[in-house]
């Protein structure tokens, strides 16, 4: 006896079963898996950033920082990111002038922004950093400071010294020093990883230009960066 073939919509009927099984088992699968949080940018802060009225870099003794400020003229919200870290946040703000102080560095130094109108809806955003001006401030931190920048094993280093007070910071780190009277001047000596560092202060001999300071870093010296 011959056999018949299944009418075409039964193999369609089964096929489909097949399908709808492999699906519900694939959702069964996906439900058994743990629940993991959505991959987070690393510029998450500027991707919500809608009000970004001002951007400042600040070199410091432990580092360059950055300081963006968001203003909303309409809200009078105030947002504040230091190093990409909200600092400060504030939604609704009667007052679309005045000011906002917070700290910056590992010295936890001073900042005040300072929000002033100029004509109608436009506004004029200045940063003081110890209650200077960042441009005045930034002139006197050049007589106070010198900064030398290098690489040493395939990493870049930030070298400042406080003149003031003797102080060296590499990288953000204040550094342990050791410091010694020499024949023509004095030696503070320190180290980054295996390589012997000191830096060298001799007099000038012109009242105006004081002490120079040198930094030696294994018996070679490194030109001093402007910042």
């Amino acid at each position: 006896m011959r056999s018949e073939s299944l009418p075409s919509s039964r193999r369609h009927f089964g096929s489909g079963g097949r399908r709808a099984r492999s699906e519900r088992l694939r959702a069964e699968e996906r439900a058994q898996l743990p629940e993991t949080d959505p991959p987070r940018s690393q510029y998450s802060h500027l991707e919500k950033m809608t009000d970004l009225v001002a951007v400042w870099e600040v070199a410091l003794s432990d580092g360059v920082h950055k300081i963006e400020f968001e203003h909303g003229t309409t809200s009078g919200k105030r947002v504040l990111y230091v190093d990409g870290k909200e600092a400060i946040r504030k939604e609704l703000m009667f007052k679309l002038v005045g000011k906002e102080t917070f700290t910056v560095g590992a010295a936890s130094t001073q900042a005040t922004i300072n929000i002033d109108a100029v004509s109608g809806f436009a506004y004029e955003y200045t940063l003081e950093i110890n209650g200077k001006s960042l441009k005045k401030y930034m002139e006197n931190r050049s007589k106070t400071t010198n900064t030398w920048v290098l690489t040493l094993d395939g990493m870049d280093w930030r070298v400042v010294l406080e003149k003031d007070t003797m102080d060296i910071w590499c990288n953000g780190k204040k550094m342990e020093t050791a410091g010694e009277f020499v024949e023509d001047g004095t030696e503070t000596h320190f180290g980054i990883g295996d390589h012997d560092c000191c830096i060298k202060a001799v007099s000038s001999g012109k009242r105006r230009e004081g002490i120079i300071h040198t930094l030696i870093v294994d018996d070679r010296e490194i030109p001093e960066a402007l910042e």
